[in-house]
C-alpha cells in the first residue's frame, strides 16, 4: 500500500500535551545499570524531545555506584548516543541534561533513603513537581522488598487518594519464577502500596503493534464478525530472536523461555487478541477482558505437557552466517544445564467464542531471524467451484500482524492469474506498513506511568492466573529427567516442535 491517509483521534486524553502529564519526579533505582543505560533514559529523552514530559519534571538515579550529577549526566548521554530512536541534539540535550540528578546510596541502608528523602525535596522545590513521584524498580528482584521497605520507612509513600501527591512504582517482569513466588512478591507489595500504585511493566505491551490489536478488532466492522471458532481455523504466535543469550546468561539460568517470554509476552499478547470486547477502554475494563481469556485457558495435565509442550535448547551453529556456540557452551551456564531456550506448545480457550480453535504459541533464541508476529489462519472455503480439486487445494486466508521488526499487517487472499485461457489462481498478499517511526515501548510505557494510566500493566490477578496455567509444566519438568530437545542454532527450534503441530495435520509458518 503506497499511501496512508490518518484521522487522528484522541481518547481518553486532554487537547493539551503539557495539561496531560501532571509535575513529576522519576526517581529510578539501579539508574546507572544496563537498563536504565540502553532503555529509560533514551526513552525519557525521546519523551522529552517530542514534548511529552511535563514542563516540571526531575530524574533522580539512585545507586550504590560512585557518581555524581555530572558523570551521571555523561552516562545518560553516551546511552542516548548509543540506542536513542532519535539523534542526540545539542539544544535538547542541554534541556534534558538538567533534569538529570544522582543520589549514590545502598538499598539495604535506612539512613541512605532518610538522605534520599531529603535529596528529593530539595529537587522537588527546585523543580516544582509537587512531590509527585515513581520510583523505578530496575534492579534484581531480591532487591525489591528492601527498596519498598525503604521508601515506606522513609515515608516517602503517600496515601492513593486524590486529595495527595500520588506516589508510583514500576516493578519489571518477570514477578516470581513460579506461581508460589509470584503470589509472595504481590503479597509484599501489597504490604507498602495499593493495587493502582503498581505497575508491573512489560515492555512487550508498549509495542505499536500490540497497541494496535485492540483497534484492528473494535474499530473496523470488518474483523470482529470473523473473530471467532465459526471462521477461525486455529492462530499461531510467534517470537523469534537470532541473538543468544549473550550477558543475561546469570539471569536466563534461573529462568528460561517459559518463565520469560511465554509468562508474560505471549500470554499477554494471547489475551489481547482472544478477548471479548471490554465494556470501555478505561485499563480495568481491558484488564478483565484480558483477564478472561487467561482464566479460559484449559488446565494443562502431565500427559499433555509430554504431548503438547516442546522445550529446546540451542547447539552450536550458524545464525546469519556466522557461527554461534552452543547455549552450554556460553558464558556463565552450566555444561549440564537443562535450562530451555525454547518453547513451543498448544493451549486451547474454553469459551464460547474460541471453542475447538487450538492456540499455538512459539519463543526461542537462536533461530533463523529476528522476527514476533501473530497468524490467524481462516477455514478453508467449501470443496466446490474452485476449491474442487483434491489434488490442488487452495491456501486458506491468513492475516499476520507483525510485532517487530517490521510493524504491520498482511492479509494473504487468493487471486486470480492474469491472463490465459484457463483459470488459474495464485495467493496474493496485501500489506500494511508503519510508515513513520513509532515510539519505542519504553516511551509508550513511561508517559502512562506519568499519567497513571494502567492500561498497558500486568494487574495482580493477571500474573497470578497465568502463573496458574503454566505451573503444571514447570512442575513435570521439574520433575523429569528427560533434557531439552536439542536444535541446531540459525534453525527453526527442534524436530519434535513440528511434530507437534504436524500432528494436528497443520505446519508452522515459515517467518
Amino acid at each position: 500500500m503506497a499511501a496512508h491517509s490518518y484521522q487522528s483521534i484522541e481518547i481518553g486524553h486532554s487537547n493539551n500535551k503539557h495539561q496531560a502529564y501532571p509535575p513529576c519526579m522519576a526517581v529510578i533505582f539501579g539508574g546507572a545499570g544496563d537498563l536504565s543505560h540502553r532503555k529509560l533514559l533514551p526513552a525519557l529523552y525521546n519523551l522529552s524531545l517530542d514534548g511529552e514530559l511535563p514542563q516540571n519534571f526531575g530524574i533522580l538515579a539512585f545507586a550504590i555506584d560512585d557518581l555524581n550529577d555530572e558523570s551521571f549526566r555523561n552516562f545518560a548521554r553516551s546511552g542516548i548516543e548509543k540506542f536513542s530512536r532519535q539523534e542526540l541534539k545539542d539544544d535538547a540535550w542541554t534541556k534534558f541534561a538538567q533534569r538529570l540528578h544522582f543520589f549514590r546510596g545502598s538499598f539495604t541502608e535506612a539512613k541512605d533513603y532518610a538522605s534520599l528523602k531529603k535529596e528529593m525535596q530539595r529537587l522537588d522545590r527546585e523543580n516544582m513537581t509537587g512531590s509527585n513521584r515513581f520510583f523505578y524498580y530496575a534492579v534484581p528482584p531480591a532487591f525489591i522488598e528492601n527498596c519498598s521497605a525503604g521508601i515506606s520507612g522513609a515515608g516517602l509513600v503517600t496515601p492513593p487518594d486524590s486529595g495527595h501527591p500520588f506516589t508510583r512504582v514500576v516493578v519489571e517482569k518477570p514477578i516470581g519464577r513460579d506461581l508460589a513466588s509470584a503470589v509472595a512478591i504481590n503479597e509484599m507489595l501489597s504490604k507498602y502500596f495499593d493495587e493502582s500504585q503498581i505497575f508491573r511493566i512489560d515492555h512487550y505491551l508498549g509495542k505499536e503493534t500490540v497497541e494496535n490489536l485492540m483497534v484492528l478488532r473494535f474499530a473496523n466492522a470488518i474483523f470482529e464478525p470473523i473473530w471467532s471458532a465459526r471462521y477461525i481455523d486455529h492462530v499461531q504466535i510467534t517470537v523469534a530472536e537470532a541473538e543468544g543469550v549473550g550477558t543475561r546468561a546469570a539471569y536466563y539460568e534461573g529462568a528460561g523461555a517459559l518463565r520469560d517470554m511465554v509468562q508474560s509476552h505471549l500470554l499477554q499478547v494471547l489475551s489481547i487478541i482472544a478477548s471479548e470486547p471490554p465494556r470501555t477502554t478505561h485499563a480495568d475494563s481491558v484488564r478483565d477482558a484480558k483477564l478472561d481469556v487467561i482464566r479460559c485457558l484449559r488446565a494443562i495435565s502431565d500427559e499433555d505437557v509430554e504431548k503438547w509442550v516442546v522445550r529446546g535448547q540451542y547447539d552450536e551453529g550458524l545464525v546469519r552466517g556466522m557461527a554461534a556456540k552452543a547455549y552450554r557452551e556460553e558464558p556463565n551456564v552450566s555444561r549440564d544445564s537443562k535450562i530451555e531456550t525454547f518453547v513451543a506448545l498448544r493451549c486451547w480457550i474454553d469459551n464460547w467464542r474460541w471453542a475447538g480453535v487450538p492456540f499455538y504459541l512459539r519463543t526461542g533464541k537462536r533461530l533463523p531471524k529476528r522476527s514476533s508476529e501473530i497468524a490467524i489462519y481462516f477455514k478453508s472455503v467449501p470443496r466446490i467451484l474452485y476449491n474442487a480439486n483434491p489434488r490442488a487445494q487452495l491456501a486458506p486466508n491468513m492475516m499476520t500482524i507483525r510485532i517487530q521488526p517490521d510493524e504491520g499487517l498482511s492479509l494473504h487472499i487468493m487471486s486470480k492469474v492474469p491472463g490465459g485461457q484457463q483459470t488459474r489462481l495464485a495467493p496474493v498478499q496485501v500489506d500494511f506498513h508503519y510508515q513513520s517511526t513509532s515510539p519505542e515501548a519504553y516511551e509508550t510505557l513511561l508517559s502512562d506511568i506519568i499519567t497513571g494510566d494502567q492500561t498497558l500493566f500486568m494487574r495482580r490477578d493477571s500474573v497470578e492466573a497465568a502463573w496458574h496455567f503454566l505451573q503444571p509444566i514447570l512442575d513435570t519438568w521439574s520433575a523429569s529427567f528427560e533434557e531439552p530437545r536439542i536444535y541446531a542454532a540459525g534453525s527453526w527450534g527442534p524436530l519434535e516442535a513440528a511434530l507437534m503441530i504436524a500432528a494436528d495435520g497443520r505446519t508452522w509458518r515459515t517467518l
